[in-house]
């Protein structure tokens, strides 16, 4: 597997060539995929990352930490010298997955990442990283996600802005939209330090994560959490309801800057057995109704 901080020290190096040297805007996406096989879950992290969400340890791994086990293969994609956009400052703006089968942790597993398409945004220049996720030596699919990322302020030569949607992009990269925040089910308490505890057992050492000092040298006022901490907290409170083959949908509309408080509202649906069918959510900053985030998780129909 490639490794996350030596993949994030190649990117801080090409940023910094490039603001030395400049560079010629490409608007083409790398040819091929990534794949790696042979691939291991570390039992220990896997541990404490599900003891982290407050879950008890299992022998199936959580949906949020397939992402975690593959985002370096996806990252590997993005730091490509064919690869148009700059991996520092990429902004996370939405997450599709399909669950499709329990994964055991002694499993060995094959994951492919490719990239998809590059798009102009308001903000920048939008592009969708693919990672599936197969048994080793096997062709059916486990797990599929997409990550939509943005570059923001990152124009690139022939890919046209959107007119649609209007709104000023805020931090998150998004416009903003009324929101008119409902009763919460619950609320999350996210410390200063939820960022490096969430990058010590997925490995994502993200500087914007991990400290006001590291956060401002790439342009935040503050760290923030990882999307993927709040999608992995959502998915375990949606909880025992969902079956072991669910999809789930989350967009992130601004950033959590830590520390802080986060309202979350959780609405289950039922069918006419009174069997779960699927589960809307919202997260939003319990003190000002800033929406941070938004989706669903939904049972998967054979």
């Amino acid at each position: 597997m490639p490794s996350l901080a030596k993949l994030y020290l190649h990117a801080a190096a090409t940023a910094a060539r490039t603001r030395v040297l400049g560079s010629v805007p490409t608007v083409a996406l790398p040819p091929r995929a990534t794949q790696v096989h042979g691939v291991l879950a570390d039992v220990a992290k896997l541990t404490q990352y599900q003891h982290l969400l407050g879950k008890p340890a299992r022998d199936i791994m959580p949906s949020g930490y397939l992402h975690a086990l593959a985002f370096p293969v996806a990252m590997s994609v993005m730091v490509r010298e064919d690869f148009p956009l700059p991996l520092l400052g990429m902004i996370h703006l939405r997450n599709q997955v399909d669950h499709l089968a329990a994964v055991q942790f002694s499993q060995p597993l094959s994951i492919r990442s490719w990239a998809r398409n590059l798009a102009g945004h308001r903000a920048g220049t939008t592009v969708e990283l693919v990672v599936e996720i197969r048994p080793d030596g096997a062709t059916e699919v486990l797990w599929r996600g997409v990550s939509t990322y943005l570059a923001k302020g990152i124009y690139l030569p022939g890919l046209d802005k959107p007119v649609a949607g209007g709104g000023v992009p805020d931090e998150g990269g998004q416009g903003r939209e009324d929101f008119l925040a409902p009763d919460p089910t619950g609320i999350w308490q996210l410390g200063v330090d939820a960022g490096r505890a969430y990058a010590a057992v997925s490995g994502d050492f993200n500087p914007i994560h991990l400290s006001v000092f590291s956060a401002k040298a790439l342009g935040m006022r503050r760290s923030i959490a990882h999307g993927m901490y709040l999608s992995s907290r959502v998915l375990g409170d949606v909880g025992s309801a969902k079956p072991e083959t669910f999809s789930w949908d989350i967009s992130f509309a601004a950033p959590v800057f830590l520390p802080a408080q986060v309202a979350v509202r959780i609405a289950d649906a039922t069918d006419a057995d009174g069997a779960w069918t699927a589960s809307s959510f919202v997260g939003w900053n319990r003190r000002t109704g800033r929406k941070h985030f938004s989706g669903t998780v939904s049972a998967l129909r054979g």
